[in-house]
């Protein structure tokens, strides 16, 4: 049974297994969580995402899959990259919102991470309402089959934390 938490905080200091980064579908870097998570993890991070793109992921890691990297300087052992579909005026499609953590949770299950720390996937410049993405985000993560033993929603502000805390009762 996965054990689900909420953290108001910043995701690049957490100390877990895996750090799931909220990824743009280039894989180097970007704003916002990927930002911040290549910033804090060094450059390790950068130079294996770099090796995904010349053999496996030619043409970016495709919406709604994961893949993990070295976590660098961070204080985990993993970074599980994830690319979140962007919400556009008429919605976005929640299955593949819901695929980025279900395909991260199959993933860390592959490496062995057994504690997982999860963004607010799409909810920043992707433009997915936060109420919305708290729901698929709880919803899938206890759905979905894992030996992940403890997942952690850390949240950026106050009111993504009460919108995922409404989701749990």
């Amino acid at each position: 049974m996965t054990t689900i938490e909420l953290v108001l905080g910043d995701i690049t200091r957490q100390s877990v297994d895996a750090i799931v980064n909220a990824a743009n579908s280039s894989l180097l870097g970007g704003g916002g969580v990927d930002g911040a998570i290549h910033r804090r993890g060094g450059p390790a991070i950068l130079e294996e995402c770099r090796k995904l793109r010349a053999s496996r992921y030619g043409k970016g890691l495709p919406t709604g899959q994961a893949v993990a990297t070295t976590a660098g300087d961070l204080d985990a052992r993993w970074v599980i990259h994830t690319v979140g579909p962007v919400y556009q005026g008429s919605g976005g499609d929640p299955a593949l919102l819901a695929s980025c953590y279900r395909e991260s949770l199959r993933v860390a299950d592959t490496i062995g991470a057994r504690t997982v720390a999860f963004p607010a996937i799409s909810t920043g410049v992707y433009g997915w309402p936060m109420e919305d993405a708290a729901r698929i985000a709880v919803e899938t993560v206890r759905a979905t089959e894992t030996e992940v033993e403890e997942v952690r929603f850390v949240l950026f502000d106050e009111r993504a934390y009460a919108l995922f805390a409404a989701q749990l009762r």
